[in-house]
């Protein structure tokens, strides 16, 4: 198993998008890059610790690539936004691939560019080393299965529908 970890804004939005991909066996929504260590929603939601709200997607390469991941999270998001995502701003909103290796920071860059290259805009996608993840509380985990209608509520105020 290998791990991914992306920041696509509200990680309530982004974890449905990977949950029914063959090869991913688990997302976790949770916070990724800051300084704070295991910090909380309130915390990161205030813009003082660094840190992004970020998705860990736990998946088998022998069944879906790195690639794969990346589009999927790509097309998912608006990577033209430079101050978050949709209705959430501030930077623990805004996107960013974090790698694990070369391999995958040079996959992140090409797509990134190839973006830019067929929109003629600029991204705003951060690629940066993977230095930490902590899981979100548990009533964060899987919020979309737990609550339906506030999920599809946040969807669609969000503007990401």
């Amino acid at each position: 198993m290998k791990n991914v970890y992306l920041a696509g804004g509200c990680f309530w939005c982004i974890t449905p998008v990977f949950y029914d991909m063959e090869g991913v066996k688990e997302v976790i929504s949770g916070y990724s890059g800051g300084e704070v260590e295991n910090p909380t929603y309130e915390q990161v939601k205030s813009q003082t610790t660094g840190h992004r709200e970020a998705v860990k997607v736990v998946y088998d390469e022998a069944k879906v690539s790195y690639g794969e991941l990346l589009d999927v999270f790509l097309n998912s998001v608006d990577p033209f936004d430079d101050g978050g995502q949709f209705i959430d701003r501030g930077h623990s909103y805004t996107l960013a691939v974090f790698y694990n290796d070369e391999e995958e920071k040079n996959t992140a860059c090409k797509k990134i560019k190839e973006i830019e290259e067929i929109s003629g805009k600029k991204t705003y996608i951060e690629v940066c080393a993977y230095e930490n993840f902590y899981a979100a509380e548990e009533y964060h985990q899987d919020y979309f299965r737990k609550n339906p209608e506030a999920f599809e509520k946040e969807m669609k105020e969000s503007g990401r529908i």
